[in-house]
């Protein structure tokens, strides 16, 4: 997959939130975007899965326009701020639902992809008793699930224990090795540091090439 950013600019009630960012992502690379709270990197992420529209500038994904070739990648996943599950449901039936709207999941799938992120697939307990740490690894599984060839991931180290961040390290550079294109939101600078091939910095909407 190739993912061109070009000359993105999102403009919101009058302010400038992404300035005029361009961008080259290609599979095989996990790339860190790195800023403070408000420098614009969850809009970034919203605009490269579809969520929000550019006010100008173009994403093309393998040779489509996303927005108008396309509404959204064809194969993403992605984590962004908190994510929704039922809180009557188990991790299990949460991730069973969603499999029925990303495409055909076996259940084996589904419980080998909650167990790499450390959960067990065979808890019952439901979602509203799950820890925020419990939470954010459900998060990942859902993100993860499928093997998607663009993965979008803002924060996914918070919350987490330390087996928990070597887990998810591990993971994604295993789907970074196969070819994925990862993008990684964190705030935490040693860890984006050790996870990155190519580190960006988000200052006042503008992506500077930090490594």
């Amino acid at each position: 997959m190739e993912l061109e950013v070009q000359n993105l600019t999102k403009i919101i009630k009058g302010t400038v939130i992404l300035q005029n960012i361009k961008l080259s992502l290609t599979g095989g690379n996990i790339y860190g975007l790195r800023g403070k709270n408000g420098s614009g990197k969850t809009m970034l992420l919203r605009a490269l899965c579809g969520l929000i529209k550019p006010s100008e500038g173009k994403i093309i994904i393998d040779g489509l326009c996303l927005g108008k070739d396309i509404d959204f990648p064809p194969s993403a996943g992605v984590l962004i701020e908190n994510p929704s599950f039922l809180s009557g449901y188990t991790g299990f039936q949460n991730l069973k639902m969603l499999g029925l709207l990303k495409g055909h999941f076996s259940d084996e799938d589904i419980r080998s992809m909650i167990d790499a992120v450390g959960l067990d697939a065979y808890d019952k307990r439901k979602y509203r008793k799950y820890s925020l740490g419990m939470k954010q690894r459900l998060g990942i599984a859902c993100a993860l699930m499928g093997s998607p060839d663009l993965i979008l991931l803002d924060e996914p180290l918070n919350a987490l224990d330390e087996k928990g961040v070597e887990l998810v390290k591990t993971l994604l550079i295993h789907l970074r090795d196969q070819g994925k294109i990862i993008v990684v939101a964190c705030h935490d600078a040693e860890e984006l540091e050790y996870l990155s091939d190519v580190i960006f910095k988000l200052e006042n909407g503008a992506v500077y090439l930090e490594r």
